[in-house]
Parts: C-alpha cells; sequence; structure tokens
C-alpha cells in the first residue's frame, strides 16, 4: 500500500483521538529545539538531546542535552557539551552511552557539501568521545543492542541509482556487528536492504530502535514521500527479527496533524514529523516524540505499537 493511502486511512480512523502537544525548552531563548533523540532516563532523571538552530538559518545547529523539569517542559542541562550536529539520537551499549548525529559540511553559506554521521561514547553524559564516522552522504544510522550481546546496525543509503533497482533513492538497512570497534563506514555500507518497506518514489529510515524481550527489535521511524508541493513525513513503526529480518506489523502511528499547529520553517515541510522515539508507560500509553517542520518537538499519547511482539528490554525507556 502506498503511503499516501496509508496515512489517509490511519488519519480517518484514528485522528479525532490524537491530540499531541508542543514541548518548551528554556535556557536557549531565541532558538528552537527540534528534531531531538529518544528520551531516557538517568537516576530517575529523563534527559533528551536536542537540535538547536536559529530560525532563520539553515545547516548551523548545534545538539545540546535538556532534561526534563515539569510535562513537556525541558531546559537545558548547564554546562553541557556543545556538539556541531544535526538530529541526535542515542543508544546504550552495554554500560556505555551512544551518542550520534548528522555533521553537514557546506561549500559556502546554506550550500550543502556532503554529510557524514559521527559517533561518540562513553559512561558519563558529560564526557563522550568521538569514535567513529559513517559513510560519506548516510543520514539516519541507528545502533541497538541485541539479546545475544551482539549490536543491530540500520543503513539508510541514499542514491539517485537506487531507484533503478528500489523504486527509491533511500532505503532502509541492516547488519549485525560484534563490538562497537566494528562500527565502521565499510561495515555500514554493507548492510543488507530491508525489502518492501517503500513504493515507488517513497522514502524513510530509521530514528529509534528498541531491543524487544523476544530477542525482536522493535523499530520507530518515518516513512515520507511528495504530495504536490510538500516533503510529507509520517511516523511508522514496524518490528523486525535481527535474525531473519523478517519484517512484522509495519504501520503509520503519527502524522503532523496529530499534533498542535505550530510553524514551519519553510513552506515545503508544513506536513513533517520527524519522529524521536517514544516513552513507554504501559500497552495503553506510550509517549510518542517527533520533531515538526524543523522548528518544534511535541509529543503524542499512542497505544504501545509493538504488541504481541514482546516489551522493551531497556530500562532507561520505561517510566518504571
Amino acid at each position: 500500500m502506498k503511503a499516501e493511502k496509508r496515512k489517509r486511512e490511519f488519519e480517518a480512523s484514528i485522528l479525532d483521538n490524537l491530540k499531541g502537544e508542543i514541548l518548551t525548552f528554556s535556557g536557549v531563548e531565541g532558538f528552537d529545539v527540534y528534531n531531538c533523540s529518544q528520551p531516557f532516563k538517568v537516576d530517575n532523571d529523563w534527559y533528551m538531546f536536542g537540535r538547536v538552530e536559529r530560525r532563520q538559518e539553515w545547516m548551523r545547529s548545534w545538539v545540546r542535552l535538556f532534561t526534563k523539569v515539569q510535562k513537556n517542559h525541558w531546559k537545558l542541562v548547564n554546562n553541557s557539551m556543545i556538539y556541531q550536529l544535526e538530529d541526535p539520537y542515542i543508544a546504550k551499549i552495554a554500560d556505555d552511552f551512544v551518542l550520534g548525529g548528522t555533521h553537514v559540511q557546506v561549500k559556502q553559506e546554506d550550500v550543502l557539501d556532503t554529510y557524514y554521521g559521527y559517533f561518540y561514547y562513553g559512561k558519563q553524559l558529560d564526557n563522550l568521545k568521538y569514535f567513529a564516522t559513517g559513510p560519506k552522504n548516510m543520514k539516519d544510522i541507528r545502533i541497538v543492542p541485541l539479546a545475544d550481546g551482539r549490536i543491530g546496525v540500520f543503513s539508510r543509503p541514499r542514491d539517485k541509482k537506487l531507484i533503478d533497482t528500489h523504486g527509491s533513492e533511500a532505503l532502509i538497512g541492516f547488519t549485525i556487528i560484534n563490538n562497537l570497534q566494528e562500527l565502521t563506514a565499510e561495515k555500514i555500507n554493507q548492510a543488507q536492504i530491508l525489502p518492501n518497506l517503500f513504493a515507488d518514489l517513497e522514502w524513510g529510515g530509521v530514528n529509534q530502535a528498541f531491543l524487544l524481550d523476544t530477542g525482536k527489535i522493535g523499530v520507530i521511524g518515518h516513512l515520507s514521500f511528495k504530495q504536490e508541493d510538500q516533503s510529507v513525513y509520517t511516523i511508522m513503526s514496524f518490528v523486525l527479527d535481527p535474525l531473519t529480518l523478517k519484517i512484522y506489523d509495519y504501520q503509520i502511528i503519527g502524522t503532523r496533524n496529530c499534533y498542535s499547529k505550530a510553524p514551519a520553517k519553510r513552506e515545503f515541510l508544513q506536513d513533517c514529523c520527524f519522529p524521536s522515539g517514544m516513552i513507554y508507560h504501559n500497552d495503553n500509553f506510550c509517549e510518542l516524540y517527533s520533531g515538526l517542520g524543523d522548528t518544534c518537538e511535541g509529543v503524542l499519547s499512542i497505544s504501545y505499537p509493538f504488541k504481541g511482539h514482546g516489551r522493551l528490554v531497556e530500562k532507561q525507556y520505561l517510566v518504571k
């Protein structure tokens, strides 16, 4: 089924019951905060990394750490590290936090040259060290711990040549590595393409991956397509068996229309959700976080999208 039809059917069936809200961020006045990482818990406090950028600027953002001070209100962690990255993401591998993000290189102001995924790791949030760079022109690389101690890696190859073979220029791949030292551009480029996720000229990627107690992986990502003058980004989910690569319950779980109104950075981003991740409360209540229109971050209450496939293993994403 095409993404446009999936979106239309999803909104017709559930939109009246979904009322998302916009988060507020303090400590970075004059800047927008959006496309944040998965929220995560450390010693009963909630944190997330956020992309910080002036509304009028493009490809000039920083990543900062925020902590939750009350419902829908997050505050900058004073004296925290500043990373020259876009669209941060977080994982926990054994005892190490792993922060990733997109590092953009420009030819001149507002003219893109290329971009890479950068990765940092460490046991303390205020002392993360750079350790890896992804392939040239690849965003949305995500890692997840696996039940057997290895690490799952999602890639997002992008090339117009892929249209001839797969119908889309941006796809999702998956591979397994033994440890963080094996997270190299070469290994990431070797990831096997997951088929049948996107119809012709659609694209997408993984935004956050969760280990489930069945050994499967729960995925939250974006499913995107062009509609007239808009680049439409919806929030999708699916479950992956990392050993067989079988995919279960591929579905849309959120769209821009589910959240409160807010301005978009550019006209073509008015229907754009770039998901961050999810906090689990119970099977009937999860908080789904998402960047909206490249200007703000929203939160939406949804049902657990991986029902029947296992529960989240990683305690830093659980309320209890």
